[in-house]
This record gives structure tokens, C-alpha cells and sequence, in this order.
């Protein structure tokens, strides 16, 4: 029996003076040459965000039994909980699958410690079901998956991305800035040893969109080699956790297990 695994304090931490004076320049710092974002209107779209609870209300979504059900663990993105992907997890159960958290709470940014204990509760899962696991990962989340795919192959059926940016630079989003205040490291020195644009050694998707105001579509499509299918959404990067397309898209990879 693998034991649980202990979760490491992915809490933000109590910041003294100078630390806090630290991430204030990590995230004004000047860039050395410029880098393609999504446009300033689109980032402000993904405010339409705040009306989803609402229009959930009204909404009726139709979800097929799956030929084909799957044990789907999902892994929230930066600055994120699970919770804030309840809602496509539970389409994801109405089709038959069966959906785990990734068990360590908030996603405050990369580090050894939580791939660590996510290679630890990979291998949980597929002890307890018996079978490999469909990775399913939301912006940084994605990256996570890439890598623990690329660490655990072997329990692993497929990954599939959602506007995760892990071809190009790291700083071809909009939230790079934020990202190194809260984190305290550069977007592109995060303390873990990790190739983004290398492919997993089992199927990949990346599911992108035109509309992420918040990740360079280009970097959450990636090329050929770094993916074997990337599919072109219309949501927001928000959107990826909750639209009907999303929703629809990733229910429609899971039959193709």
C-alpha cells in the first residue's frame, strides 16, 4: 500500500519587508525584448467570468453516457482551487467517468514539492482503480500534467491541456507579472527541473482559443512535435473550466481514450 501522500504548504507565505520589496521588483521588471500577449480587450473579457453563476441557472447541458468511462484526475490552474473546476468535473461524472482532485489545494505555482506529491497521488489513483489515469490540466495545470506524464508514464492514459502555455516564452501571457509576486521566482526560473515543449511519451492534446485573454493562443497550441492534436476553442480563458464547448471537447476526448 503507497502511502498518502503528505501535502506540501502551497500557501502564499508571510511576507517581511524585504521579501515583499523583492516580488515587488521581480514583477516590474523590464523585459529584455518584447513578447506577443493577448490584446488588453481580450484579458478584460474574461470578466464575462462573473456572470457564469447566473447564467449556469438557465443553462441545460446535455451529456451522453460514455462508451468508454475513464478515472480523470484534474489539476486546477494557478491561483486557483479544485473547486473553481467543480462544475466540469461534474459533467464530466454525469457521462460516467470518474474524476479526482489533485489533492493539494490551491495552485500557488510550480515547485519540486508539489510534482513530487502529485507523482505520489498518480500513483494513489491508479493503485486504487486499477487502472492508468486521464490527466487533465487547466493553464498551469497543464504543465503539470505535461511533466508528471513525462515522469509517470506509465500510469498514464493521456493528457489533455487547456490553454496551458508550454510552448515559447513564459512570458507571452498576460499574468507573468502577477505570477512572479505571488511565486517569488521568475516565470522562466521556476525551481524545477522541467523541458515545457517536449512532448509527453503518451497522447497529448492541447485544447486552445483565439479568445484567451490571459495565454498566447500560440503558446497553448504549440507545434506539431510538441503535442500530437491541438483543437481550436471560442471561450475564454476562464471559459476553459466551465463552457459548454470546453466541457463538450474534453467529454469528446475522453471517448477517444
Amino acid at each position: 500500500m503507497i502511502p498518502k501522500p503528505s501535502l506540501p504548504d502551497l500557501s502564499p507565505p508571510s511576507l517581511g519587508a524585504s521579501a515583499l520589496a523583492r516580488r515587488v521588483r521581480l514583477a516590474s521588471e523590464p523585459e529584455d525584448q518584447p513578447v506577443s500577449r493577448p490584446r488588453l480587450w481580450r484579458l478584460l473579457g474574461e470578466l464575462e467570468c462573473l456572470a457564469e453563476p447566473v447564467r449556469r441557472q438557465f443553462r441545460s447541458l446535455e451529456v451522453a453516457q460514455s462508451a468508454n468511462p475513464s478515472i480523470v484526475l484534474i489539476l486546477p490552474g494557478f491561483a486557483t482551487h479544485p473547486g473553481r473546476m467543480r462544475y466540469m468535473a461534474r459533467q464530466i461524472e454525469r457521462a460516467g467517468h470518474k474524476t479526482k482532485r489533485w489533492g493539494l489545494g490551491w495552485n500557488w505555482g510550480a515547485s519540486e514539492d508539489s510534482l513530487a506529491s502529485l507523482e505520489q497521488r498518480l500513483d494513489e489513483v491508479c493503485e486504487r482503480y486499477e487502472r492508468n489515469v486521464v490527466l487533465l490540466g487547466w493553464s498551469l495545470g497543464g504543465l503539470y500534467a505535461r511533466e508528471l506524464a513525462k515522469r509517470k508514464p506509465d500510469c498514464v492514459d493521456k493528457v489533455i491541456t487547456m490553454g496551458s502555455p508550454f510552448s515559447g516564452s513564459l512570458r507571452a501571457n498576460n499574468v507573468w507579472r502577477a505570477y512572479q509576486f505571488v511565486t517569488g521566482h521568475r516565470v522562466d526560473q521556476a525551481p524545477i527541473d522541467v523541458d515545457l515543449g517536449t512532448k509527453p511519451p503518451v497522447e497529448t492534446v492541447a485544447l486552445w482559443s483565439p479568445n484567451d485573454g490571459a495565454i498566447h493562443p500560440r503558446s497553448a497550441a504549440g507545434y506539431p512535435e510538441e503535442r500530437d492534436r491541438a483543437i481550436a476553442l471560442r471561450c475564454t480563458h476562464m471559459g476553459f473550466s466551465y463552457s459548454t464547448e470546453a466541457i463538450g471537447a474534453v467529454l469528446r476526448e475522453l471517448e477517444r481514450v
